[in-house]
């Protein structure tokens, strides 16, 4: 005869899963490094005090990320200051190693009253190849077109960009610009490459002698210069004339670079007095926008000189 069950206890009596309780702080746990550094302070009460300074990060330090506009590495940092590139502040990292190129990254820095600040290498490890160095450049001080132009003697020669992207190509065009007699880069707004630590690099110290000038809307800026007396001619892959034919390079002009891949834009090119074409072999699409605009600068550069 089968034994018939008793009635159960509705659960009263299972044993219930015991937790392993509340999470124990890093310090309690073995392996975290803030249990190695109390294990190291209470052997060495001397070395817990480093590492507690260690711990607190400088105020400032802590300020500097990734994203900010920083130029790392000896050698840029020292061309930058060099240049006049406008330095909010420089860093170096503890414990580097001084050489002459350090040396003098802190004497230019003093001579132009730059703060220095030294800061733990963890925080410049952020920016591949600092090399214990690094600076954060200020924000560019845009001044007025008119402003520009009005301490221009002789015939001024401008140089706009239309939508250029890339802060390095930006650069490259300022450096172009200063080198061939340029007065004045104009960049827009919005949309555009700005001012930033990778263009001031770019420019190889251009940007602290050729003046860069920012603007809302480029087609009114060209309508307004051509009331002026001002020629304004595009620089484009299917320009209407080759740049060997263009006329006006003794005048005063505004040459306008069309963006990596698109070029000039519709209403640009449409306000343009002439847009004009570098002639280049069937194999290649187009030239890169930096290297198109200073083959056009030294065309323009020639030209006023044969004119003098």
């Amino acid at each position: 005869m089968v034994e018939r069950k008793k009635p159960g206890s509705g659960g009263n009596n299972k044993r219930r899963l015991a937790g392993k309780g509340p999470t124990p702080k890093a310090v309690d746990r073995p392996y975290h490094p803030a249990a190695k550094r109390k294990a190291a302070a209470a052997s060495d009460p001397k070395k817990g005090k480093a590492s507690s300074r260690r711990e607190k990060e400088p105020r400032a330090a802590r300020e500097f990320e990734v994203q900010d506009d920083v130029i790392v590495g000896r050698n840029p940092v020292v061309e930058a200051l060099r240049a006049g590139v406008a330095v909010k502040r420089v860093m170096i990292a503890r414990g580097i190693d001084i050489d002459e190129r350090v040396r003098e990254i802190v004497e230019l820095a003093r001579q132009s009253r730059i703060e220095v600040l030294e800061v733990n290498r963890k925080e410049l490890d952020p920016y591949p190849a600092h090399q214990g160095v690094a600076l954060k450049v200020a924000p560019y001080k845009f001044r007025p077109l008119n402003e520009v132009l009005q301490k221009i003697s002789g015939k001024p020669l401008i140089v706009a960009l239309d939508g250029v992207t890339d802060p390095r190509n930006l650069g490259a065009i300022i450096r172009s610009a200063c080198a061939f007699g340029a007065h004045v880069v104009v960049i827009p707004d919005r949309r555009a490459a700005g001012m930033t630590a990778v263009a001031w690099k770019a420019s190889a110290g251009a940007a602290a002698r050729t003046p860069v000038v920012q603007i809302k809307n480029m087609t009114a800026t060209i309508h307004d210069l051509q009331g002026e007396g001002f020629f304004v001619v595009g620089l484009d892959a299917g320009g209407d004339v080759p740049l060997s034919q263009m006329a006006v390079a003794d005048e005063p002009l505004m040459i306008v670079i069309g963006g990596e891949g698109k070029g000039l834009s519709r209403l640009v090119r449409e306000s343009c007095d002439l847009v004009v074409s570098i002639p280049i072999s069937s194999s290649m699409e187009s030239l890169n926008a930096s290297v198109a605009a200073s083959i056009a600068l030294y065309s323009v550069s020639e030209r006023r000189a044969q004119a003098r």
